[in-house]
């Protein structure tokens, strides 16, 4: 078991936990974005309901919940050690090389625009799953949504944190398969395909809710 700790607390070890976990939390995405499409029926907000209290009963979800909290965790924990580790062994900038000549804008801002996500998520899980869930408001869910997403300041910030996820989904798509060693001259360029068009159609489609609720309720 000493070889699996000792990869564990190594850095490549946190590049594939952060990979692998990344890959976990996109699959998160779009599962969650499918569920959210009930909010464009038009029934009064019936078939969202029904989804979210499925979603909050079901043993399996809420395990399923438990794998997903744990995701979330590791990825945020690898992404700041890494960084830090990072810092610690370059702590003076090269004095030759430009950074943009080694690497790109989104990965250089990686950690911030993943640091702007992670208050994004604070506050929609606290507007929804912690008051909902925890505290049980007297709104639907459905109502919660309309509520929230009717406020400029809410739906503009989140519409800002998809943009960033955007980036951020892009730049880690591909780096996760790289890491996973599933490189290949056949394969690579449709992971990068694949990875572009998951990093624009999924932030978009979660972007059309708040501009939905803010611009036609």
């Amino acid at each position: 078991m000493g070889w699996f700790f000792r990869t564990f607390y190594s850095t490549i070890g946190k590049k594939l936990i952060m990979s692998l976990t990344g890959l976990f939390l996109c699959s998160f995405l779009l599962v969650h974005l499918t569920g959210n499409f009930q909010l464009f029926k038009d029934d009064g907000g019936e078939a969202f309901n029904h989804y979210s209290e499925f979603m909050s009963t079901n043993i399996l979800i809420r395990i399923l919940e438990i794998g997903l909290f744990l995701g979330f965790a590791l990825h945020m924990t690898e992404a700041f050690w890494l960084y830090f580790l990072n810092k610690r062994a370059r702590p003076v900038a090269y004095a030759k090389n430009q950074a943009s000549e080694n690497s790109t804008l989104i990965s250089r801002t990686m950690i911030w625009s993943g640091s702007i996500v992670l208050v994004f998520l604070l506050v929609h899980l606290k507007s929804f799953f912690f008051d909902h869930r925890i505290i049980g408001s007297e709104l639907t869910m459905y109502q919660g949504v309309v509520q929230a997403f009717q406020d400029p300041l809410y739906s503009w910030f989140y519409v800002l944190a998809m943009v960033l996820l955007g980036f951020h989904l892009n730049h880690g798509f591909q780096s996760a398969f790289q890491t996973l060693g599933l490189n290949h001259k056949k394969y690579t360029p449709l992971i990068k395909t694949v990875g572009l068009l998951f990093s624009i159609l999924v932030p978009l489609g979660y972007i059309t809710m708040p501009l939905y609720f803010l611009f036609t309720k």
